[in-house]
């Protein structure tokens, strides 16, 4: 790349280790002849942590999306969810810098930090593409919402007292009708987030597919469903309880359903571009984040 060198910084900018995280990170940058972008929205918090920033960082809207090489994400995962949806449709991948709990999506530590700066700017990453949902809500043949998802898509009872009456469709077919406190439709990459605190299955990232899981339903067919990446997942809220829901994208973007409101998922055209420092297989992944035990593992005695 020629010319200046343009990185969108992202942070958590109501955690100070994150504030204080961005400032190394632009400082860093700065002293390499990059150039830090912030968006309009975290420009007031991030100037206030570091004044300087103020004549030596642009705002997003000041470059084009061809400018920003790379964006940095300084958080959790809500946060690097936060970035996915600010750069929507944009070239340059996310980085994650991991300052929350698990971090599932995070590629590097809070203690690593000067080292994953120092391999940005010097191209030492791979890029990962991770496929995500686009969702419809029709009400009758009315459109009411469209968005997308990393994550999942959640269909959830909007009220304690009375649980929703859903069918469920998979390519334009029913396949059962229940009574629950929801539904998750989710990509491989929210396969450890919302869809796996609700009983769904661990699915790798590498796998293009599709999940359905129902929440707490009363039938004896409401198992986990996987299907193929070309499907169609929908979710109908049937009238006869009057129970109304509400819809969450991420849980970020949310919209509330009408009973007899239809939800259509499918996988987008437009995937998420994660930048990747780490050729560690996910199955390291999943033992790291989730501290899972695997004392007594001697290794294959054969190897492929």
């Amino acid at each position: 790349m020629t010319g200046p060198r343009h990185f969108l910084i992202v942070a958590h900018t109501r955690r100070q280790t994150a504030l204080d995280a961005t400032a190394a990170v632009c400082a860093q940058l700065r002293g390499a002849g990059g150039i830090p972008v912030i968006a309009d929205d975290q420009w007031d918090a991030l100037v206030a942590t570091e004044p300087d920033l103020a004549d030596a960082a642009r705002r997003l809207g000041e470059v084009t999306a061809e400018d920003i090489e790379l964006t940095i994400v300084l958080g959790g995962d809500g946060t690097i969810l936060g970035a996915a949806e600010l750069t929507r449709g944009l070239p340059a991948p996310l980085l994650g810098v991991n300052l929350g709990h698990v971090g599932f999506l995070a590629e590097a530590e809070r203690e690593d930090l000067n080292t994953t700066v120092e391999r940005v700017l010097a191209h030492d990453y791979t890029v990962e593409e991770r496929m995500t949902l686009w969702v419809r809500a029709k009400v009758d043949s009315e459109v009411v919402f469209e968005s997308w998802a990393l994550n999942e898509v959640t269909v959830e009872k909007a009220e304690r007292e009375r649980m929703l009456e859903v069918v469920i469709e998979v390519d334009r077919r029913p396949l059962s009708s229940f009574g629950c406190d929801g539904v998750v439709m989710s990509t491989p990459t929210g396969s450890t987030a919302y869809s796996f605190s609700a009983g769904g299955p661990v699915v790798w990232p590498s796998v293009a597919a599709l999940l359905l899981v129902p929440l707490s339903a009363h039938a004896l067919f409401a198992r986990p469903l996987v299907v193929g990446p070309e499907s169609s997942l929908a979710v109908e809220i049937l009238e006869r309880t009057e129970a109304s829901a509400v819809m969450w994208c991420d849980g970020r973007r949310t919209f509330d359903l009408p009973p007899g409101a239809r939800v259509v998922v499918r996988r987008s055209d437009i995937p998420v571009r994660l930048a990747r420092l780490h050729r560690a297989p996910f199955t390291d992944r999943l033992v790291n984040k989730f501290q899972l035990s695997v004392s007594g593992w001697r290794g294959p005695v054969d190897r492929d």
